[in-house]
């Protein structure tokens, strides 16, 4: 594998799981990563929630913004080695397919953005997809990419989606 990675988060809204672990890994994996987030559909607005867990987090917010997964379809877009969608099946999602040939992975969360109650609740729902994705973010910065083959690393990232 190369040097420098691409990494494509895909959601339907893209107001916060996507939002949360594009932040993330472009905090915790420079150099070696660079990260975007879309959505199928997205909702146009970050929730303040997610972005509120990322300044405390002291992850730089900049260019955060809710966008539709065509502006990394097209020719002039940055060709990504990784799409993971991060969208909950369980939650009936229609979840994104990305066409070509990045390497590809299903890392469900449950999306904080649907949860209605008290405000800790959903507090802790955002905390909870926030908490998810920085854990698999880490088992994917600690996996040793230039020592390993394609199917490796495809094994390991669904394993990390699993867990």
């Amino acid at each position: 594998m190369q040097a420098h990675y691409n990494v494509l988060f895909l959601c339907t809204g893209n107001s916060a799981r996507s939002i949360l672990a594009e932040a993330i890994l472009n905090a915790k994996g420079k150099p070696l990563f660079t990260a975007y987030s879309a959505g199928s559909h997205p909702s146009g607005v970050v929730r303040p929630e997610a972005l509120n867990l990322i300044e405390l987090a002291h992850l730089p917010t900049d260019g955060l913004r809710s966008k539709h997964w065509g502006e990394f379809a097209g020719p002039t877009a940055p060709k990504m080695n990784f799409v993971f969608t991060v969208c909950d099946n369980a939650a009936k999602e229609m979840c994104p397919i990305w066409p070509g040939q990045p390497m590809t992975a299903h890392w469900g969360v449950p999306d904080p953005a649907v949860v209605q109650g008290m405000p800790e609740q959903v507090e802790r729902a955002f905390r909870d997809a926030y908490l998810l994705l920085e854990r698999r973010l880490s088992l994917l910065l600690s996996l040793p990419l230039s020592s390993l083959d394609k199917l490796a690393i495809q094994k390991e990232i669904n394993r990390i989606g699993a867990s």
